[in-house]
């Protein structure tokens, strides 16, 4: 009995820490759906009714899922949508924050565009912007990075980590050719921009 709440308790707070996220500053801006709201292949297994409650070991099943993360270094705002099935709304990346959406699938479009302008409203304008586009498939994120209409980072670098081979765009500029990795959807991905 002891050592049964024993590993209760560890379990439970190895779990709170595995999912633990670092605090986040003023400037920076999450992404409003939770962790748990999007089905793994692990809770898609688990009965839809039970006799009894799951245990906490239960929650230590799912795989962590990874984040896009944008870095703004730019002395300027950053303009940003998160393109699926929907448009999410906006989102303004201050000078030196950062911006957070946990990976998520989206079956209707086949993947996720993260469209990032230096225009306020440039989604709507045609202006320049860089894609950052992935897509989760078994537990595997594909990703992608490329300009379009122009290049809004002309003259600033641009990194995307991690990432094998690397994507830097020294000048901001894409280089002719594919830009597609994949990396396990644990892992977060960090678009640095400036």
């Amino acid at each position: 009995m002891l050592i049964d709440n024993f590993l209760s308790v560890s379990l439970l707070s190895f779990a709170t820490l595995a999912l633990s996220r670092p605090p986040t500053r003023a400037r920076d801006h999450v992404d409003n759906v939770s962790f748990g709201a999007f089905p793994t292949v692990s809770s898609a297994m688990l009965p839809s009714s039970t006799s009894k409650p799951a245990s906490a070991s239960a929650s230590l099943l799912a795989p962590r899922r990874g984040r896009a993360v944008i870095v703004n270094q730019c002395s300027h705002p950053v303009y940003l949508w998160s393109v699926g099935t929907t448009v999410r709304p906006e989102a303004i990346v201050q000078p030196y924050g950062r911006y957070y959406e946990t990976f998520r699938q989206d079956t209707g479009t086949g993947g996720i565009a993260i469209k990032i302008s230096t225009v306020r409203h440039g989604l709507y304008s045609s202006a320049p912007m860089t894609v950052f586009a992935y897509n989760l498939s078994n537990e595997q994120v594909w990703y992608d990075l490329s300009d379009i209409f122009g290049d809004p980072f002309r003259g600033h670098p641009v990194r995307l980590q991690p990432a094998e081979p690397q994507i830097y765009w020294r000048d901001g500029v894409p280089p002719a050719g594919s830009q597609v990795r994949v990396r396990d959807a644990s892992v977060d991905l960090v678009l640095t921009l400036c």
